[in-house]
Order: structure tokens, then C-alpha cells, then sequence
């Protein structure tokens, strides 16, 4: 068989291929290719073709990275303007940035239990805000919970997310810790998992709840069912 692969890589060096070229054309490793073709000898025209083929490539190739670097000076140019549209978050706009936010995250079926959950943690971040600083929860009510995947490392998980919501661990439930094979590409897309916030207060849920119904009335109307 290593014949056969030989005899192939000698016959496309003899026409002129390049080591790169015939590893890209059969397979087989660059390494092995040197080594069947290293006495074959090319043309001088062969040599010019590679020389000028191989600059072709190099051009392409920097102006590949000089397009990138040009369009992504664009896009931060566009994304650091916006920036200037906002100077600080007063607590007003905190308090309609997280009610939209449990709008769209958070749990609404639970009654008294405020519970929301995400693998971003500027979400978490967002949110704790919210509840501290708009919702005055004491630090004694709120707790954590952990759903991660097989093989995570739970402690550094645990530390990790205790760091972003300043939530002790000692008020952490028990980590999830999902078992399925199934989960492997969540596993590689989210290696410190998801975390959820739970307060425990009746009043806070079906205020928040009541911050939302205002919200949708003032943005889109009153609603009536089909």
C-alpha cells in the first residue's frame, strides 16, 4: 500500500505539485510526502510556477486579514459611537431593564417564588442589580442554584458562579449535575453550565409580575382573548 502511496506522490511532484499541494491532494501526511519525493528535481518553469503561486497565495491572504481588520475597525467604530448613547443606568432604568428581562428569562408560573435563570454572566449580574438595588431583597433570601453536565468541575463551577452574584455558597441548593450523553454539546458550549436565582417572597413575584402587565399595556395595549 505504501508503494502505491509513493508511486502517486511521485508522479504528481514530477508534474510539478507542491509538497502543500499533494498533501491537500491525496491525504496523506507532508511528512511522509517529503520524504518519497525529496530527490525529484524541478523544472525551472515548475519552480517559477510554485514561486509565483506561492506569492498569489501569500497576497490573497493579507488582504484577507486587511479586509477583517478593516471591517472589524468599522464595526467598533459603529459600537463605541453607540456607547456614548448611554453615560450611566439610573435606578429607574434598572428597574425596567430587569422587569423586561424576567419578562423574557424569568419563571412566571411559580407563585411566591421569584426564579431566574441564565448562562450569561452579565445577566446575573444584571439581575442581582435589580433585586438589590430596585427590589431591596435581603441578602438572607436569595438562593443558588447550579445545572451543569457530566464531568464539569463543580467546584470551581460553584466558585465561579458565587463570585458573579455574590450569593455565598452556604445558600446554594445542591448542584445539578445532568447525567445524559446527550448533554455533551451543551457540556462544550456551556462548560459552567446555567445558573438560577431563586427568592422566596410572594410580594416581590406578584410585583414583578405587576411591573410587567404595566410594561406590555404601555408598549402594546390592552389585549383582548381570542
Amino acid at each position: 500500500m505504501k508503494l502505491v502511496e509513493k508511486e502517486k506522490a511521485r508522479i504528481l511532484r514530477k508534474k510539478g505539485y507542491s509538497i502543500n499541494q499533494i498533501t491537500k491532494e491525496t491525504g496523506f501526511t507532508k511528512s511522509s510526502v517529503s520524504l518519497w519525493v525529496r530527490d525529484i528535481l524541478l523544472t525551472k518553469k515548475q519552480m517559477k510556477v510554485l514561486s509565483e503561486r506561492g506569492r498569489s497565495i501569500e497576497s490573497i491572504e493579507k488582504r484577507r486579514i486587511n479586509r477583517l481588520f478593516n471591517e472589524n475597525k468599522k464595526r467598533l467604530i459603529i459600537i463605541n459611537e453607540a456607547k456614548k448613547d448611554f453615560t450611566y443606568i439610573s435606578v429607574d432604568q434598572l428597574k425596567l431593564i430587569g422587569t423586561i428581562l424576567y419578562l423574557g428569562e424569568g419563571a412566571k408560573t411559580y407563585r411566591g417564588m421569584v426564579r431566574i435563570a441564565n448562562s450569561d454572566f452579565s445577566v446575573i449580574k444584571i439581575m442581582m442589580r435589580f433585586f438589590r438595588e430596585v427590589c431591596n431583597v435581603p441578602e438572607s433570601k436569595f438562593r443558588g442554584h447550579i445545572y451543569t453536565f457530566v464531568h464539569a468541575d463543580v467546584d470551581k463551577t460553584e466558585k465561579y458562579w458565587s463570585k458573579v452574584s455574590k450569593i455565598p455558597r452556604s445558600q446554594f441548593f445542591k448542584t445539578y449535575i445532568k447525567p445524559s450523553s446527550a448533554s455533551l454539546q451543551k457540556r462544550n458550549t456551556l462548560p459552567l453550565g446555567t445558573f438560577d436565582i431563586y427568592v422566596c417572597d410572594t410580594k416581590l413575584f406578584l410585583t414583578i409580575m405587576g411591573w410587567i402587565e404595566k410594561i406590555k399595556e404601555l408598549i402594546v395595549g390592552k389585549m383582548k382573548p381570542l
